[in-house]
Formats: structure tokens, C-alpha cells, sequence
């Protein structure tokens, strides 16, 4: 056990992450300058250790070799050792990753574990996850690191050189092409990465490829928008819309999805969905719940509906800080077990419900069949309520009434348990992901609370971490710290455009335009194309990239591109939209190497070939609603539709020029450089709207 006496330097930290690591008997520093000068001054190796608070595998690691004297023994006597909180600096994570890959060939992950030279911090050895004592071809923790310390100091020559190679090759990773080069831009490559998503799709489970499987939120909205495209086949849209809506459902239906609590888990340990790696991500539940309301635009399903509420609530319940800003995660752990708090055994279960309550609850969690995880069941939907009411013979209504009281039965005696941990660091980028969620749920369940939880967090973010000008990262225990990144910019900018759609806020436009500004000035490439991930006065790394391509979270080039293009196009902007033309440009060599990896780019791409319909509404009180409501009720995944009332003074750019006709609402639809005459009657813009495509 750690001696709780010992403390490094980690004191003094917010992240949760690096502070669950404080009294380590490891001399753990945060990546600072006293860290970086120390390991030169003593010509020490760097070990850098990233991870992050929801982590299993970082807990693991950390239970079996960081909390273990001798362990920390080796440590302490030949490196000095820096913990990196990857949610706070993810642009070292970034590079490390990259270089982790270079190095050995495997992907990366978490927990991350690499060994830099102490001049420029180049690394030369590395890995994930290592035991304490060899075990599955992984070396031993201890061992490793008294021959990497031997390494270090007895083949300098050896490893200087391959330092060289490591840093032209992070050179290489430059993908862009400078805008001038690029003559044309054109629909082939959304053609083509159809065909690589339909190519990689599981037919049967939804999702893409086999296990593990994620949400891929950018594929799953690729597919989406496809159906709505003009660069597919009748036949193609159909496989896209199909393709959508089976992971959706499928997804909702199992074990990734909290089938009690709401909110879903980052994967999926098994193709079909159904046992989940148990940690529950704000930036995966941001980007689902637009997914959903995207797909109960489309389909207006029950189903999609109830995901839409349950994850709204939940995250209003569980994610929210009472000073309005969203919470970053909740662990998997809890009582050191990976995913306790959520799994069942059969007698739980029946003890809380009736002998007919409990029978339904067992055919449709799953229950009737052999436990799916370490001995217990976690829940998931074997069935869906209509099949089940069918096979019960009992009317669907009761039997939806019936699950219900079961559920929140169930519900209230997890309540009951010890939870997991819970990650309550507040992160710009992530809060952007939830606002836009947050915003798109409120505006499709008409939901006052969902709208009015998104309100509070953009006010929170302004706030507190948006200081002289310029985004911070992360927000703690009343400090907010690290100067922004690209994706705090680029997702904070994409959630305002939503939540002005949803309702007007004359606020919340100025600080988009803010937001535009500051990115353009401190991230852009202006003599090749594109956005730096970090801001031109940050510190010097080994590598400064330019992300083009989607991960867990899309890519930041593409979402920022995306919102410059349609407040481009909404503000009259020329600047804004010849700074989303060199984006693509510089990036599309990248987007037609591989084009299902740029989803975000192909967005931009797509709405760069077809301008987006705008729809500007002006008037005021409740008609000025229910006009809203008509531009909003189906998918129109190309429409912008702002509501301003009346009294909105000094509007920006060409939007001043959107002036009301009296009292009455008067609406104002152009698409590309052709606008219509004002419309003033509600049913003429459904007519129009109707007749100019979607």
C-alpha cells in the first residue's frame, strides 16, 4: 500500500486523474519545466505515463506498480517520471500516440507508457499497459525498466539516431497539399467512402467491422446524410439510411446502452453490443444524442425517442455541475471491479419485483439466459416490447407500463450502490459536444429543461474559460487552466450554431463570432491550408498537427471548417468561407486516400459543393415558435433556420438585412446566392420548404 505520508509533486494538480496518483510512493511531476530542466540537468530518461480517471487499465497499472515500493524504487533511481492527464493535454497524448505507434507497430492506448531522451524529449522506447512479472509476451514492469535505464546510458549513438528517423518521419505525417495546388474540389471521394463504410459494416449487429466495437458517431452521421445527398444512388441512399438506423437500434438496445440509468458506455467489448467497457464518456453521449434526434427526425421512432429522454436526464442528473458546466466521465470501477455497479445476479433482481414483474424483466433483459458477464448478468433489451407482448399475449400498452415500473424499480436500488468514480473536471471541448447534444435533444422532445441545461453550460464556459480573448482548457475546484486547443475552439463554435437554432440568444452570436476570430488568428496555416492543433504562442513539441482525420471525437479541422462554412454563409463572411476552401484543399490529398476517415471533412465537402439552405425568421411570442417548429420538424440536414425576434438589435453581416414585414413573422429561405421573396404566411414556407429540397 502507498504510504500516505509520502507526497510528490503532483500536489496541487485539479485533474482527478493525476491526483489519484498523489500519493504514489513514484516522485510523479505534472509535465512542467521543473520536471523537463531536472531530467536534463541529471541526464535522466524521461518515463511519461498517460492516462486518464475513467481509465480500468491505468488503475490497474497503478495498483500493481505504481503503488508498489520497489517498483517505485526503480523508478525514482533512473528516470524522472511525469504524469500526464490525457483530457487535459491532448496534445501530448497526440504525439505520443503517433510516436508509440511508429516505434513498435501496434496501436496505442491507455494507460500510454513512454521513454523520452531528456534534450528534446524524443522518445525511444514504449508501450501501453505492462505487468509487474512477465505474463502474455508483455515483459515484466520491473524488469523492463532497469534495461530501458541501461539502454539509455550505453547506446546514446543508437538512440539519437533513431530519434532522427522519429522526428522526419513526424514530418512525413503532413498529409496536406498547399491550397493553391489543389484546382478542384468534387463529390468522388463521398461516393467512395460509402462503398468503405458499406464495405466494413457488420450486416447483422449494425456497427462497423468485428469486436471491439465503438459508436463511431462521424460514420454513423455520414451514413445518415448520405440518404440525403445528391451523390448516391436511389439504391445506395436506401443501404446508408439502413445502415444507419440497425446500429442505432442495435446499439440502443444492448449492454453499451445504461438500459436502467441512460447514457451509453465508450464500447462495446463483443460484436453484438451487449457487455460494455464499462466507462461512460461525456464526448460519446454529446455526439449520440444529436445521432438520435437526427433518427427520430427521420423515423420518428419510440425507441429513438426514449434513448433521446433517458440520455438528456441523465446527463442533467449525473454529468452537470451545479455551477452548469458538464462533467467529463464516469469510471468503470467501482469498489476496484470493472462495471459492479451495473451487473445483476437473477436473485437481486427477483427480490425487488413481483413474480409476474419479474418473468417480463427476464425474457427482456436477458435474464432466461446464461450469465454474460463474470457470473452476473448485465441488462440488455433480448427482445423489444412489441415482440415480447405478442409472445406474452398480453396488450403492448400494459406491457410497456410494466417494464417501466420494473426499470425504475431497478433503477432505484442501484441508486443505492456504492457509484463510480466520477471524473468532475470540466472540459471545454467535451462541454461543446454536450451543448450541441443537449440542444438538438431540447429542440426535437420540445424539452425546456434539456434546452435550458445547454443555456447554462455555454454560460458557464464563458464564463470561466473564456479569459482575455482566448479558451482555456479545463476547470476544477475554481481554476481554470491550459490555454485552448483547436477542438475547444472548433466544438465550442459548432455547439452555438446549434443551440441558436434552438433559440435566440443575440449573446451567444456575438461570442461565436468571437470564437471565429480567435481560431483564425491563433490556429491557422495561412500560407498552406488548414488548423494547427495547437495555438501559435504554445509550447514548443516535437510535432505540431494539423488533425484531418476523425477518431473517437471528429476531427477538428473538420468541425471548425464545417461551422466557418455556415457562419460564413449566414453572417455574408467571405473570409470565414475561403478559410473553410483551403481546409479542404489542404486536405485533400488525406480525404482521398482514405475518405471514410475525414467524415467531418466530407461534411464540409458536401456543403461546400451544395451551399446550405438558410432559413431566416423574424418576428416575435409564440407564432414565431410554431414557424420555428415547422423549419425544424423534419431531417434537413443541409438547413440552417434561425428564429430572431423582433427586438434583436445590431445583428452582424447580412442578417441585419433580414427585416421583419410589421408584426407579422416573416421568413426569408435562400439557398446558394438565391433567396425567395418574404414568405408570410406559415403555410407557404411549409409549401416552399417542401418543393426546395431538403
Amino acid at each position: 500500500m502507498p504510504n500516505p505520508s509520502v507526497k510528490n509533486h503532483l500536489q496541487g494538480q485539479t485533474s482527478p486523474y493525476l491526483l489519484q496518483h498523489v500519493d504514489n510512493p513514484v516522485d510523479w511531476y505534472p509535465w512542467d519545466e521543473e520536471a523537463l530542466a531536472r531530467a536534463q540537468e541529471e541526464d535522466k530518461p524521461i518515463l511519461l505515463s498517460i492516462g486518464y480517471s475513467a481509465c480500468h487499465w491505468c488503475h490497474v497499472m497503478a495498483h500493481e506498480s505504481f503503488e508498489d515500493s520497489e517498483t517505485a524504487a526503480v523508478m525514482n533511481q533512473y528516470f524522472i517520471n511525469i504524469k500526464v492527464d490525457r483530457e487535459e493535454r491532448p496534445d501530448l497524448d497526440q504525439i505520443y500516440q503517433l510516436a508509440q505507434q511508429m516505434l513498435t507497430g501496434r496501436p496505442g492506448g491507455w494507460p500510454l507508457t513512454m521513454f523520452l531522451e531528456p534534450i528534446k524529449q524524443a522518445p525511444f522506447f514504449g508501450g501501453t499497459y505492462f505487468p509487474p512479472e512477465e505474463r502474455h509476451g508483455l515483459p515484466g514492469f520491473k524488469d523492463l525498466l532497469q534495461r530501458v535505464a541501461e539502454y539509455f546510458h550505453t547506446r546514446r549513438e543508437a538512440i539519437q539516431s533513431q530519434n532522427e528517423r522519429l522526428l522526419d518521419a513526424f514530418g512525413d505525417l503532413d498529409a496536406r497539399l498547399p491550397a493553391a495546388e489543389v484546382e478542384g474540389l468534387n463529390r468522388a471521394p463521398l461516393q467512395a467512402a460509402h462503398r468503405q463504410l458499406a464495405q466494413a459494416f457488420d450486416s447483422r449487429h449494425g456497427g462497423f467491422r468485428g469486436a471491439p466495437k465503438f459508436p463511431n458517431p462521424s460514420s454513423i452521421e455520414r451514413c445518415l446524410r448520405d440518404a440525403r445527398g445528391e451523390h448516391l444512388t436511389e439504391d445506395e441512399k436506401q443501404q446508408a439510411l439502413t445502415m444507419a438506423r440497425l446500429t442505432l437500434e442495435q446499439m440502443a438496445q444492448g449492454g453499451i446502452y445504461d438500459q436502467l440509468g441512460g447514457g451509453f458506455c465508450r464500447y462495446s467489448v463483443d460484436e453484438e453490443w451487449r457487455i460494455p467497457h464499462f466507462e461512460k464518456m461525456l464526448y460519446d453521449n454529446g455526439q449520440l444524442l444529436v445521432l438520435y434526434r437526427d433518427a427520430y427526425r427521420l423515423w420518428g421512432s419510440g425507441l429513438f425517442r426514449r434513448i433521446l429522454e433517458e440520455t438528456g436526464h441523465w446527463a442533467v442528473r449525473e454529468m452537470q455541475s451545479p455551477e452548469g458546466g458538464y462533467y467529463s466521465s464516469l469510471d468503470a470501477d467501482s469498489e476496484g471491479h470493472e462495471g459492479k455497479f451495473y451487473v445483476w445476479t437473477r436473485e437481486q433482481v427477483r427480490a425487488l419485483l413481483g413474480e409476474e414483474e419479474y418473468a417480463l424483466a427476464a425474457r427482456y433483459f436477458g435474464l432466461d439466459q446464461p450469465a454474460n458477464f463474470e457470473g452476473y448478468w448485465h441488462l440488455y433489451a433480448a427482445t423489444v416490447p412489441e415482440a415480447l407482448a405478442q409472445e406474452m399475449k398480453v396488450p403492448a400498452p400494459g406491457l410497456q407500463e410494466q417494464l417501466t415500473a420494473a426499470k425504475q424499480k431497478l433503477f432505484a436500488a442501484r441508486e443505492a450502490r456504492i457509484r463510480p468514480g466520477r471524473d468532475d473536471k470540466i472540459l471545454t471541448a467535451w462541454n461543446g459536444l454536450m451543448i450541441k447534444g443537449m440542444a438538438a435533444a431540447g429542440q426535437a422532445l420540445a424539452q425546456p429543461v434539456f434546452i435550458a441545461s445547454a443555456e447554462r453550460a455555454v454560460d458557464f464556459v464563458r464564463a470561466h474559460l473564456w479569459q482575455k480573448g482566448r479558451l482555456l482548457v479545463s476547470y476544477k475546484d475554481g481554476r481554470a487552466q491550459h490555454r485552448g486547443y483547436l477542438d475547444d475552439y472548433a466544438f465550442l463554435l459548432d455547439a452555438l450554431l446549434e443551440l441558436l437554432q434552438v433559440r435566440w440568444r443575440d449573446g451567444d452570436l456575438s461570442f461565436a463570432v468571437d470564437l471565429a476570430e480567435a481560431v483564425l488568428e491563433r490556429f491557422e496555416d495561412k500560407a498552406q491550408g488548414g488548423f494547427y492543433f495547437t495555438a501559435d504562442d504554445h509550447e514548443i513539441l516535437i510535432h505540431r498537427p494539423v488533425p484531418l482525420m476523425d477518431d473517437a471525437t471528429p476531427a477538428g479541422n473538420g468541425v471548425l471548417a464545417w461551422s466557418l462554412l455556415r457562419l460564413g454563409h449566414l453572417l455574408g463572411e467571405v473570409r470565414y468561407l475561403k478559410a473553410a476552401e483551403s481546409t479542404l484543399k489542404a486536405a485533400w490529398k488525406s480525404i482521398q486516400q482514405t475518405p471514410h476517415a475525414h467524415c467531418s471533412l466530407l461534411k464540409t465537402l458536401e456543403e461546400w459543393l451544395i451551399p446550405p439552405q438558410i432559413v431566416i425568421l423574424r418576428g416575435g411570442g409564440e407564432e414565431l415558435e410554431t414557424w420555428r417548429a415547422v423549419a425544424a420538424a423534419e431531417y434537413a440536414p443541409r438547413r440552417v433556420a434561425l428564429a430572431i425576434p423582433l427586438e434583436a438589435q445590431d445583428l452582424p453581416g447580412i442578417l441585419g438585412e433580414y427585416r421583419p414585414q410589421g408584426t407579422a413573422v416573416t421568413a426569408y429561405v435562400c439557398s446558394g446566392h438565391t433567396c425567395s421573396a418574404p414568405l408570410t404566411r406559415r403555410e407557404a414556407l411549409k409549401e416552399h420548404l417542401a418543393t426546395q429540397g431538403r
